[in-house]
Formats: C-alpha cells, sequence, structure tokens
C-alpha cells in the first residue's frame, strides 16, 4: 500500500520563490558562495540550459530556471529590473552582507540598524534579482515602530522597510 501523496513537498512551505536568470548555472554557483545555498535538485535540456532547479538557503527552498525568450519567460536583466525581492533573514547580516559582495553582489542600501528592529541591507546579485539581508536584533511594538519611524530624518532611505 503505498503512503499518501502530501500537497505540500517534504522540506517545502506553501510559497517558494522561483527566479528566473540569465545564466541559471552561474546564477546556482552565485548562490552558493553568496548565500550558502544547497542545490537540491537540477535539470537542464539537452543544450545545457537549466530547465528547473532548486536550492535550499537555511530552512528555506526557492526554485530556478534559465531564461527562456521564446516562451517570454525573461529574468530581470531583460526585463530592466523587478519591483520583486527575496527577504533573507539569517544569523548574522554582517557576516552574509559581506559574504555577498565579495561573490559579486552590488549594494543598494547599505546594512544599518533600521528603525522597526532589524540590522537590514539590500543589494542585488549579478542577475538582477534584489536580496534584503537582515537579522532581527529587537523586538518592538507596532506603536514603537510608528514612533521610531516618524524620528527619520525626512528622504532617508532607512525608512523603507
Amino acid at each position: 500500500m503505498s503512503q499518501a501523496v502530501r500537497p505540500i513537498p517534504e522540506n517545502f512551505t506553501s510559497v517558494t520563490p522561483y527566479l528566473t536568470c540569465e545564466g541559471a548555472d552561474k546564477a546556482l554557483a552565485f548562490y552558493q558562495e553568496a548565500f550558502g545555498a544547497v542545490e537540491v535538485a537540477r535539470m537542464a535540456s539537452p543544450e545545457g540550459k537549466i530547465l528547473h532547479a532548486e536550492i535550499r538557503i537555511g530552512n528555506a527552498m526557492i526554485m530556478l530556471s534559465d531564461d527562456f525568450p521564446e516562451f517570454n519567460s525573461l529574468g530581470p536583466l531583460a526585463l530592466k529590473g523587478s519591483p520583486v525581492g527575496v527577504h533573507l533573514y539569517v544569523e548574522d547580516a554582517d557576516a552574509a552582507w559581506h559574504r555577498a559582495l565579495a561573490a559579486g553582489a552590488t549594494p543598494l542600501m547599505p546594512l544599518a540598524d533600521a528603525f522597526w528592529g532589524d540590522r537590514f541591507g539590500m543589494l542585488v546579485d549579478p542577475f538582477g534579482h534584489r536580496w534584503s539581508i537582515a537579522t532581527h536584533v529587537r523586538d518592538m511594538t507596532p506603536a514603537q515602530i510608528e514612533e521610531a519611524m516618524k524620528s527619520m530624518p525626512a528622504g532617508c532611505p532607512d525608512a523603507q522597510p
């Protein structure tokens, strides 16, 4: 007798990011170097393009593939950016930040103590995907966060969580 199939596969959550990358094989290597990703699965076409891959970063799964313009599957480089980012909570934001920069990421918002209680910074990877790196350092109530936000200088980028 077979076991029941799980509606959400083991090690996955209900929401799983799926990244389209120009050069997914290089993206897989970058994510391993920059974020300590572990490659879980890879399926390539006969031509060598990545049809589907899965990586684990911490306790989260991320899927990715090469771009396929012929199917209107484009990555952020072709689209000149993306409104979607990946938020990565880590034990040590400073160490993760420096590791990602050393691997080739570009900073967008400097790593700093943010008014909402996280050590937080934003960067973009070489494939055009935006990543937020954060470590939660202080528990705050919504009222405390709102009060802290009011004390931020006008136009300060840290006012954008």
